[in-house]
């Protein structure tokens, strides 16, 4: 998977991050177009997470 794909809406998938992992904050869900890697990038930093689990978690939302 190349691409970050979301298929829901960002907010609510936001929220349910933010709900299974307490410790993140607004700004380290702060999803901007074109800045996949950098959202990735946070959220690898914050719940010790390879980029490719991130992705197929955040696909499993």
């Amino acid at each position: 998977m190349n691409k970050l794909k979301i298929k829901c809406n960002w907010n609510e998938a936001a929220g349910k991050l933010k709900q299974q992992y307490a410790n993140l904050t607004d700004d380290d869900v702060l999803f901007v177009e074109g800045k996949e890697e950098e959202l990735l990038g946070r959220l690898q930093k914050k719940i010790g997470k390879t980029k490719d689990e991130i992705r197929h978690l955040l696909a499993k939302i």
